[in-house]
This record gives C-alpha cells, sequence and structure tokens, in this order.
C-alpha cells in the first residue's frame, strides 16, 4: 500500500495560497488512496473480463497522478532556488536546447498550451537528450524511456483558485518555487 506524502512544508509559498495547496493535497491524497484501491481490486478480479480491463486502464490514470503529484510538489520548495549555470543540468540544457534562455522560454510554451495536463522536462534514457513535453490528462503524452527531470501541473485545480484563468501568472509563481536542487538531483540520478 502507498500512503500519500506530506506536502505542507509548501504552505506558505510566494504565489501560491494555503487555500489552493490544501486543495491540492486532498486531490493527490485521493490519486494515492484510489491508486490502493484499484491495486486491490486486481488481485480479486478475474482477468479477461470487461471489469479487470476497466480496472487496470485506471489504475494507470490514478498511478500516474499520484507520481506526477509527488514529483510536481517534489520539485518544488518556498521561496525557491537558485539557478547554478554550472551544473551538469545546465550544461545538457545548453547543448540540447542552444542557451538556458531558450529552454526555458519553450518549457514556459509547453506549459501554456490550451488545455490540462502536465508540462514536463524529460530526459530520454538512451541518447541523453532532454525533451520538454507535454502530457495531456495523467496517462497519455509521456515519452516511452524517459526519466522526469522537472514537472508542472497545469491542470486548472493547480492555479484557477488564485489566478483564474491567468496562467501565465502561475507559470511565473511556480517558477520562483522551483527547487533546482531537486531537479538537478534527479537529471544526476540521485
Amino acid at each position: 500500500m502507498y500512503e500519500a506524502k506530506n506536502f505542507e512544508r509548501l504552505l506558505g509559498a510566494e504565489g501560491f495560497s494555503d487555500v489552493l495547496q490544501r486543495n491540492h493535497f486532498v486531490l493527490y491524497e485521493g490519486y494515492v488512496s484510489n491508486a490502493n484501491k484499484l491495486s486491490e481490486l486486481l488481485k480479486s478480479t478475474e482477468t479477461g473480463t470487461p471489469a479487470y480491463n476497466e480496472i487496470k486502464r485506471r489504475f494507470g490514470w490514478e498511478w500516474n497522478g499520484m507520481r506526477l503529484h509527488e514529483l510536481y510538489f517534489g520539485n518544488m520548495t518556498k521561496g525557491g532556488s537558485m539557478v547554478d549555470k554550472k551544473t551538469a543540468l545546465i550544461k545538457k540544457i545548453e547543448e540540447d536546447f542552444g542557451s538556458f534562455e531558450n529552454w526555458e522560454k519553450d518549457f514556459r510554451a509547453t506549459s501554456a498550451i490550451r488545455g490540462v495536463g502536465w508540462a514536463i522536462l524529460a530526459r530520454d534514457t538512451e541518447s541523453g537528450r532532454l525533451f520538454n513535453v507535454w502530457a495531456n490528462e495523467h496517462d497519455g503524452g509521456h515519452l516511452a524511456g524517459t526519466t522526469i527531470i522537472l514537472v508542472m501541473d497545469v491542470f486548472e485545480h493547480a492555479f484557477t483558485l488564485d489566478y483564474g484563468i491567468k496562467r501565465a501568472d502561475y507559470i511565473s509563481a511556480f517558477w520562483k518555487a522551483i527547487d533546482w536542487s531537486v531537479v538537478n538531483d534527479r537529471f544526476a540520478g540521485k
């Protein structure tokens, strides 16, 4: 069984009201709860049946909702942190995107795509190449064989309470809350 992680350390973060954060934590806890329930149901449901097939499909949705939220909250911190331009991650970003600024512009543009989903900086585990990816929902749009380095939730629940339809303002607030030490550790495989 999976246990929800506590992300209350993010309460009081600039640009994110505590009401928004607490609502978001409850939503995440629902994914954890449902991933557990479906995992148990899969053990007792006859394979090859419509019920089994639907539970199996739904499990991917709940699992990814759980993990993506953990990665999202995990790559944020109150006050954010400074980007160290000398890290291996930044050097790789500059290699793959031409400059950090080019990458940031592309990541922000990816985050601003109309619709709900996730903006993800992912690394191909085979070639090492970095991609900014739009993932629809939780279970569609992920690049197979990649590792998530940075993720931003761009479902409305992540920002509308504080920003209404001003997604660009939320993107700026998220940018100021990134914990670059966590992002660097993910890139390093820690």
